[in-house]
């Protein structure tokens, strides 16, 4: 899925349409996170790369400075970014926080992972190869 910009009727600019978004639950954990680190400024970086379970992994970083390439997503007084590689595979996603018996993270609801690790912290896509099976040469589950 790729980003495709809409246009205002009353304006010749471009504007993001939202295709990320952050639950409640997301926002008070990334505010707790950077107040407990005092970090005034930052965004939230969500990021997809090689690896994983199911071949690609998600991945999240406080970031000081955004590139002039990223796409930038504000909710209130919080900002998502994301690098444009990585937007191509989260487009549409929903980022979560859940804290549970089980322990606490981040949860991403991805549409376009037709896969998913039981870590949930991998996934493929339609577009990539199944990964090699249990006990093979593949990447698994730490």
């Amino acid at each position: 899925m790729a980003y495709q910009p809409i246009q205002l009727e009353d304006d010749d600019s471009q504007v993001q349409q939202p295709t990320i978004q952050l639950t409640e639950s997301a926002r008070r954990r990334v505010r707790a996170l950077l107040e407990e680190r005092g970090l005034e400024g930052h965004a939230l970086r969500v990021f997809v790369s090689g690896g994983g379970c199911s071949g690609l992994q998600y991945g999240m970083a406080l970031e000081p400075q955004p590139r002039e390439s990223d796409h930038r997503f504000a909710f209130d007084d919080l900002e998502v970014v994301i690098d444009p590689m990585s937007f191509n595979y989260l487009a549409g996603s929903t980022i979560d926080y859940v804290d549970d018996l089980m322990g606490g993270g981040f949860r991403i609801d991805n549409p376009n992972a037709v896969a998913a690790c039981g870590c949930g912290h991998s996934f493929r896509t339609s577009n990539q190869a199944a990964p090699a099976p249990p006990g093979g040469s593949g990447p698994g589950c730490s």
